[in-house]
Formats: structure tokens, C-alpha cells, sequence
């Protein structure tokens, strides 16, 4: 989180959404959380999720875009964590932060079940395949709900962390991600492979079930990108907890894409795409975790894994994930 929010927030702003949403002080309790504030509170016996962010990430057109899309995806049967109005009857209220800027918190219904970490198994990989090819296949059909609302592309400059964040001894890193930018830029844009998406439907983005139920949640970065991307995005996170990434690969992708071919229609050769959404998700994860962390003392073990030999993979055009992923034609 850019620490110029962090300097902006305080206890007057988080009581002042309680209030709006019909919180007490013993209801909620704070969450970890990356790029907003986040806790989980309790109202009729009913679990929900209270959001805060800034004005300096998101406007409010952008984040009634968000909750206008999770709805209707709600609404088409798509398992996802609803979005829920304030005691106004709003989906987003707005916070005036003292300083010329906004607070925006929305809340949420708090998906059931636990993170899957522990849980994987083929049939799961399957069911997660099977959810995000349906939200593919209503995405295909949606337009928001009022056209000022209109999420962004995945080109936007509120997703430009490459440039913003990489310093400038990160030439190699920036051109690298220019080239793959390119290439990407030519692929062909229809109804049938790009529309609204995800954007980060990792494992720490939903929740499963005792019925193995999944229910896909934090849509924040939702954006007009190629249906692909959410696919590379999905496997670039779980092959990371692999010991053997390309056999892994193999397993998954082809449990992954039997689910999701039963919801969603996918051309194969969309298939030879990935590895440069794969490269593209990794360098600017990269740049995120230069903008928030000592690289000389990261005290995430996770990041400090994915950043071990990354600037010489990057630099070195490595591939993620080094497989063939048309061998995978015959599963779509």
C-alpha cells in the first residue's frame, strides 16, 4: 500500500464507515490486507467484509463498476461474494479524508469456508476451471449498468507499476516488459476472448466450502483484458507451492481446463499465449514488491522466494513456466 494512504487514515475514518454501515466497535476486527483496509464484521448472525480504500487508486465510478460487475455475476449465478449496500442503501459510500481527498468503503458478503491451500485435489482444479469459465461466459453478455462506471483496460495507468515503481537500473526489466506488452497489443480482441476479467483470481481470493463450494471474492482489480490472462494469472500463483512446475503444469492445466471447458468456449490457440501473460504478471510483480519492500531485507518469505535469481530470469527472457502449453490443446 502506498504509504501516502496509510499517512491519510485513522481511527475518525474507519468509525465514521462503521457508522454508515451499521457497525459496532465489538462486531469487526481488522484483516490482513495488501492494497486497501480490510475487516470482517458481523451483523444477524451474518459475516460480511468492509472494504476501505483511496481515492488515489480508485474513483468511485471505478469502484461501482466493480461491485456492479460482482453483482451481476452474483445474479447470473456465479458463485462470488456479493457486494452489499450501506444503511443508505449504497454500494460505495465516500469519506472525506481531511485533506482534498476520499476514502471509498464498500462491504461485502464474507465468502464461506477457508483458503485451499490444504484442500487441492483434482476434482477441486476442476470446479476452479468450471467457476471461472462461467464468469468468462457472462462476461461475454455484460455492460455495466451505467456507462460512467466503465472499468478500466488492463492498460490503464492506474495498473502501471512497471514504470512507476521499477527504478531506472531496471532498463533490461522495463524493456522486457515493453517487447511482451507488444506482442500481447496484436492479439485479436472479440467477444469470444477479451471482455472484463478478474485479473487475480488466486488462491487467496477465494474461499472453499465443506461441499467444496468456491466463492471467488476482492475484485478490486477487475479489468478489460483477454479472457487468457486470467488463466496465466491463475496458474502463475499455484505452480508456485510445486516442487516440479512443468509436471505440476501438466496436471492442473489439464484438470483446470475440463472445468472450464464446460462453462466457457475456448479457441486452443489462445493456449500459446500464455507463457507472455505469465511474463507479464511477473514483472510487475516484481515492480510491486520493489515499491514495497527493502530488497535487501524482505520480510515476506514468500516474496523474498519469488525474488531470489528474478532480475537474471527477467533479464535473461527465462519462461515462468518452461512448458509447452499446446500439449494442452486437446483439453478445450
Amino acid at each position: 500500500m502506498d504509504q501516502i494512504i496509510k499517512d491519510r487514515y485513522n481511527d475518525a475514518i474507519l468509525q465514521e464507515a462503521m457508522r454508515r454501515y451499521g457497525i459496532a466497535r465489538d462486531q469487526m476486527h481488522a484483516l490482513d490486507a495488501f492494497e486497501s483496509f480490510i475487516y470482517e464484521f458481523e451483523r444477524e448472525s451474518q459475516r460480511y467484509i468492509l472494504r476501505i480504500g483511496h481515492s488515489f487508486r480508485r474513483t468511485k465510478s471505478l469502484i461501482l463498476g466493480e461491485v456492479d460487475w460482482i453483482n451481476y455475476l452474483a445474479a447470473g449465478g456465479v458463485s462470488v461474494a456479493r457486494a452489499i449496500p450501506s444503511v443508505a442503501g449504497n454500494l460505495v459510500e465516500a469519506i472525506d479524508d481531511g485533506q482534498g481527498g476520499t476514502f471509498f468503503a464498500a462491504a461485502f458478503v464474507k465468502a464461506r469456508g477457508q483458503a485451499p491451500w490444504d484442500l487441492w485435489t483434482p476434482e477441486l482444479y476442476e470446479s476452479y476451471g468450471a467457476l471461472i469459465g462461467r464468469m468468462h461466459t457472462l462476461s461475454k453478455a455484460y455492460r455495466p449498468g451505467d456507462v460512467a462506471w466503465t472499468r478500466p483496460d488492463w492498460t490503464d495507468d492506474i495498473f502501471e507499476f512497471v514504470q512507476r515503481y521499477l527504478p531506472d537500473t531496471e532498463s533490461i526489466a522495463r524493456q522486457k516488459y515493453a517487447d511482451t506488452c507488444a506482442h500481447v497489443n496484436t492479439l485479436v480482441k472479440d467477444r469470444d476472448s477479451y471482455g472484463l476479467t478478474h485479473q487475480d483470481a488466486h488462491g487467496n481470493n477465494f474461499f472453499v466450502d465443506e461441499k467444496g463450494q468456491i466463492t471467488l471474492f476482492d475484485f478490486d482489480e477487475c479489468a478489460y483484458n483477454w479472457y487468457v490472462n486470467d488463466l496465466a494469472v491463475v496458474l502463475f500463483y499455484i505452480v508456485q507451492g510445486a516442487a516440479d512446475w512443468r509436471a505440476f503444469t501438466a496436471e492442473f492445466m489439464a484438470h483446470f481446463l475440463r472445468g472450464y471447458g464446460r462453462t466457457c468456449s475456448l479457441d486452443a490457440g489462445w493456449l500459446k499465449e500464455i507463457p507472455y501473460f505469465l511474463k507479464i504478471r511477473e514483472i510487475e510483480l516484481y515492480a510491486v514488491i520493489y515499491r514495497d519492500f527493502d530488497l535487501n531485507d524482505i520480510d515476506d518469505e514468500w516474496c523474498a522466494r519469488f525474488m531470489h535469481d528474478r532480475k537474471s530470469r527477467i533479464e535473461n527472457d527465462v519462461p515462468f513456466v518452461d512448458f509447452d502449453f499446446q500439449l494442452l490443446a486437446t483439453r478445450v
